[in-house]
């Protein structure tokens, strides 16, 4: 089923995150990270102009998480986390067995050089990190090139220079090399490359000011603008460390709710670093509030598996729990340690908390928004349909095979929430000749509709079947000849190019034909429902035919156990010889009496 894009990327934040894309299994597909979620991610639904990797990722979304952070460095450390933990396919991934980069800043130099690091520490200086990427030592190296101007050449470079080089002609480098700054000068821009990688930015940006004032009333401007620009290079990469703060082993959980629909949000932060997210969705009572979500949720999430094994020091939570002494000591017991359980906190836990809550009110939002935009095609599939009221569930069927081969029958079904896939259905069609659709499809209905009307289970109001107007007469016979009624068929044929937006409605109900426009809600939810019959008629034909290709000939054969079907197979040299053989040939394998002989030759040979 294509992900539908379009009310997910209305109702999206400008803030800065990262963004998890899912398959149809949930799995992680790709973990980016975004300045600007929204323009981001509307970048891959480009009609044009997407790499055929982009294109082949975006082909397969199911589903789109996101995660707000404050800014996008810590966008960047998330990142790199969740790619390490999933390893999605679509991602660059690092290799586990390398070790991690670091920034060096010599100190036994006349003019100290700051460098990428990685390997083991030998040379005598200062080491700041480990960071989780080369990209982000990257970014912070390109930074600090352009605030404080320290030297990033190596020392062969640097000592054989006799001109600056291109960095001091754009403006990212003194020239210490040709001595075109004191020394004196230049270790107060290291000192400040070093305070800036120690986190004392505080201190810092009013080390700057100070020095800004006393160059202003100097005259010195050139000097005071200098300062000025880079407090305000600071002050705009400086924001609370919300992913690099302590050294916490905590769970952050934050439930929200609008109406019956309700989102927990779950951070995962170990060693002061948020090392993942994820966004639950319970089905919750209408009358229910966030407290009897968190209530409810918190029990299931960490008393149900008692293996788990990584249970936090401190779960805290976005409301205040009635009973939450008893379930911290039910926790601890389980986790073999003991478990706090606090409501929001102070300081870097209230941020961690206003995150959580942040992404869970916008993936909410998002689900909220794609829930209404399938009840919207439903009332204009009401209005093509001319039916009373919207239909509150549709089945669709198709058939897939290889030329005839191991035909599987599809059934989908769709409500006002989208997809029921609890109520989805496979039947493998036996007994029809290879590729006759026409055949397959009226087994298919026949057996489904037979089954439901012996179940009582629930009809559909409308029946979708993805053929022309052969398949949609049959279906209509079918149900007429099992006694349906009050279900309206609608056939779904291709147009003359076989691409989406071209197709016509084949309508039981008054014989016509409907050309909708491509961007018709009615002919969109159709679609949708169609492409997603046709993607799970053929998963279901592919693991059949391959599990039917990992399976041996002799296997089914009455007599002939494993260890018949090893001689078999030893004497001959394969399936394809014993197929050929003759019944006495078959008798000179050891162990293979004449009756048992005749029974294989007869069962290959369909005699």
């Amino acid at each position: 089923m294509p992900f539908d894009h379009q009310p997910f990327l209305k109702q999206l934040t400008q803030r800065p995150g990262i963004y998890q894309m899912m398959g149809e299994d949930g799995a992680v597909l790709y973990v980016g990270k975004a300045k600007n979620l929204r323009k981001r991610l509307a970048s891959y639904f480009r009609t044009t102009g997407l790499t055929p990797k982009t294109a082949a990722l975006v082909s397969r979304i199911a589903n789109i998480d996101v995660t707000i952070t404050q800014t996008e460095i810590e966008a960047l450390l998330l990142e790199q986390n969740l790619i390490k933990q999933n390893r999605p396919p679509f991602n660059i991934l690092l290799r586990d067995d390398k070790s991690y980069p670091y920034l060096f800043l010599s100190d036994r130099d006349t003019y100290p050089r700051l460098a990428f690091h990685r390997g083991s520490k030998r040379q005598a200086g200062r080491y700041f990190g480990p960071f989780p990427s080369v990209q982000a030592v990257r970014d912070s190296l390109n930074f600090l090139q352009k605030t404080f101007r320290v030297r990033q050449c190596d020392d062969n470079f640097f000592r054989n220079r006799s001109r600056p080089c291109l960095q001091y002609q754009i403006n990212r480098c003194t020239a210490p090399c040709v001595e075109l700054i004191s020394e004196e000068d230049y270790q107060r821009d290291v000192r400040h490359t070093q305070m800036f990688l120690e986190g004392k930015n505080d201190n810092l940006i009013r080390e700057l000011e100070a020095d800004m004032d006393v160059a202003a009333e100097a005259l010195a401007f050139e000097r005071a603008a200098l300062l000025r620009d880079q407090m305000v290079a600071l002050r705009t990469i400086q924001a609370e460390q919300v992913v690099e703060s302590g050294s916490s082993h905590i769970d952050v959980v934050a439930a929200m709710l609008v109406g019956d629909q309700c989102c927990v949000h779950v951070l995962y932060i170990r060693q002061g670093r948020i090392l993942g997210s994820r966004s639950y969705y319970p089905k919750v009572p209408l009358a229910a509030d966030a407290t009897e979500v968190l209530t409810d949720f918190l029990p299931q999430f960490y008393l149900r598996d008692s293996g788990r094994g990584d249970f936090p020091r401190e779960i805290v939570v976005n409301q205040a729990l009635p009973d939450s002494t008893l379930l911290a000591s039910a926790i601890s017991e389980v986790a073999g340690h003991r478990v706090l359980l606090k409501h929001r906190g102070r300081s870097t836990r209230a941020q961690w908390v206003e995150l959580a809550e942040r992404t869970a009110s916008q993936n909410l939002n998002g689900r909220i928004a794609s829930r209404k935009t399938t009840q919207q095609r439903l009332e204009a599939l009401q209005q093509l349909l001319q039916l009373a009221a919207p239909p509150e569930r549709i089945e669709c069927f198709d058939i897939s095979h290889s030329s005839g081969e191991d035909t599987v029958a599809s059934c989908v079904v769709f409500d006002s929430g989208g997809a029921l896939k609890s109520d989805y259905r496979r039947m493998n069609i036996k007994d029809v000749a290879a590729g006759d659709d026409y055949a397959a499809m009226e087994q298919a209905l026949v057996r489904r509709y037979t089954r439901i009307q012996k179940e009582e289970g629930k009809l559909p109001d409308i029946l979708l079947i993805d053929g022309g107007k052969g398949q949609m007469r049959r279906a209509v016979a079918v149900l007429a000849e099992l006694g349906v009624i009050d279900v309206q068929v609608v056939g779904v044929a291709k147009g003359p190019t076989r691409k989406a937006g071209f197709e016509t409605l084949l309508l039981s109900q008054d014989g016509l034909e409907r050309e909708l426009e491509a961007q018709s809600s009615a002919l969109l939810l159709i679609q949708q429902i169609r492409d997603e019959a046709h993607r799970f008629a053929i998963t279901g034909h592919r693991q059949r035919r391959d599990r039917k290709r990992r399976t041996s000939t002799l296997e089914g054969i009455d007599g002939v156990g494993p260890k018949r079907r090893k001689e078999l197979l030893r004497f001959f040299g394969g399936s394809q010889e014993v197929v050929r053989a003759s019944v006495a040939e078959l008798m000179r394998v050891p162990g293979i009496s004449r009756k048992v002989a005749e029974t294989i030759y007869s069962t290959l040979h369909n005699e």
